[in-house]
């Protein structure tokens, strides 16, 4: 039976590792594959990630997907939904579900500089409106299709390199609101200072 290592390494994987001199630092760990508090509280404040299928023979396909904070949802220990919403059209990852369960979540948190790497297997759910409840964000303005469910089997976040630190509009808001607000201060004692005898 396959552990988590398994999943993230194949054999081709381990090789080249061991090739390259890495391969000891990855035996022995202790992967995650639950969810935890702090996966949940990370998943609760990301509202992009990119999601990864493949088909039957190999061809891959990555997804942006995006939606209020907190849309890719925990709904179990081992698994998390998010609601699919209307699209392009192209239908790619449904296709590629159907033949290879097989998927992969990236979420790049540029704000934190961290990445998260899950890997799982993922299916299409049509029809639930009980599970459709607790994905939708009825104040986001998305028509939501379907659900996807994804069962994690492994996942590990790791290093910043690389990640040049960005702010979304709502990171950033309360420190612009807070200079905003320190500026009207200032020009109201510049007003006063002016009016002053």
């Amino acid at each position: 039976m396959s552990g988590p290592e398994d999943v993230m390494f194949s054999p081709a994987v381990k090789a080249e590792q061991a090739r390259l001199g890495s391969r000891e630092s990855f035996e022995d760990r202790d992967w995650q594959t639950e969810i935890t508090d702090d996966l949940r509280q990370f998943l609760a404040a990301i509202d992009t990630f990119f999601f990864a299928t493949a088909s039957a023979d190999g061809r891959p396909y990555v997804q942006h997907r995006g939606g209020p904070a907190g849309f890719l949802k925990p709904i179990g220990s081992h698994m998390l939904a998010f609601a699919d919403f209307a699209g392009n059209r192209q239908y790619i990852t449904l296709g590629h579900l159907k033949e290879n369960d097989r998927a992969h979540i990236f979420i790049p948190h540029f704000a934190t500089q961290q990445r998260l790497k899950l890997w799982g297997r993922a299916r299409v759910v049509e029809d639930d409106a009980e599970l459709m409840e607790r994905l939708v964000d009825p104040s986001y303005k998305a028509k939501p299709q379907r659900a996807i469910a994804f069962r994690i089997e492994a996942w590990d976040i790791n290093c910043r390199q690389h990640i040049v630190a960005r702010y979304s509009e709502a990171e950033i808001a309360p420190a612009v609101n807070q200079l905003t607000q320190r500026i009207k201060e200032l020009e109201e004692e510049v007003a006063r200072l002016k009016a002053a005898p």
